[in-house]
């Protein structure tokens, strides 16, 4: 079978590699930081993996709209850069498909993984961000301009500063870098999510532990929310704050049984660390198909 070329470009990595057979493996790979000339750097390591090969699938941070990269302010040139154009100038008449990081996950998993047979899914993803994708009719749905599912964005209070205030208030209540930065001013030192997560398990009713279970709170009302108002089959959960999936996963699915009139069953993803770059590869697998 012909290789296909799979590129992930994160707040904080490029990860670029090669699958050679329609499944989960990657054969090669290459890891960058993201940086200035990311685009650059990304391209010219896909060249030195496959220089032509059947089809480029590309995963990316922010949403696609008109033809420009926008809300990705965290990685130095990207916001408003015309990649599809650049793609296409860099490719030619190889197939190409690009879509939002969180998305592409989202279709690895319908591919291969936990959504594999869902009509009517979501797939969650708690990482340094937050943002979930939306699945109906098994195909993963973009939205009027792109931006289904960018839950952080919701308001977790009526009336504080949100998006036109340069905010993204659930996000910074719930994910990971709002965990890792709340818990740094509260202990007074560099900390992380899952630093938090090791306290809080270990001291009950500690300030950190109030922290987490704050957290926990909101992100559970607002899964529980989301699920009630889309109705899914399953939601899958994913992304790097996984690591504490023995806290969250419980936690998630007691408020859906409390909350949701039909709870869907909640799911732990199947694919972890690799799932931007896995998308990316589901992404370029359909694409090399359906040309």
């Amino acid at each position: 079978m012909s290789r296909v070329l799979g590129i992930d470009v994160g707040g904080t990595k490029v990860a670029v590699g090669v699958s050679s057979a329609d499944g989960p493996e990657i054969v090669e790979r290459i890891r960058l930081d993201t940086g200035a000339g990311t685009l650059e750097r990304a391209l010219a390591a896909a060249r030195d993996l496959d220089g032509a090969p059947a089809a480029v699938g590309f995963s990316t941070c922010g949403v696609i709209r008109d033809g420009r990269i926008w809300l990705a302010p965290n990685v130095p040139g990207w916001e408003g850069l015309e990649l599809p154009r650049l793609l296409r100038e860099e490719y030619g008449a190889i197939p190409v498909a690009i879509d939002n990081d969180v998305k592409a996950a989202a279709a690895a998993e319908l591919r291969w993984g936990a959504l594999r047979g869902v009509s009517a899914g979501v797939y969650l993803n708690l990482g340094t961000g937050l943002a979930a994708a939306l699945v109906v009719n098994g195909q993963v749905v973009s939205g009027a301009h792109g931006a289904a599912g960018e839950i952080g964005y919701l308001q977790a209070v009526p009336g504080e500063p949100a998006f036109a205030d340069g905010h993204v208030p659930l996000e910074e209540r719930v994910s990971g870098g709002a965990l890792a930065a709340r818990g740094t001013a509260l202990l007074g030192r560099e900390t992380t999510a899952a630093d938090l997560f090791a306290l809080s398990a270990s001291s009950p009713g500690s300030a950190v532990a109030e922290l987490v279970d704050e957290a926990l709170g909101l992100l559970a009302m607002n899964a529980a929310n989301l699920c009630a108002t889309f109705d899914p089959e399953c939601l899958v959960v994913g992304g790097g704050m996984m690591g504490a999936a023995d806290l969250i996963m419980p936690r998630l699915t007691a408020e859906l049984r409390r909350a949701v009139p039909f709870p869907p069953e909640v799911r732990p993803a199947r694919f972890a660390d690799d799932a931007p770059l896995l998308g990316a590869l589901a992404l370029a697998h359909a694409a090399s198909q359906a040309s």
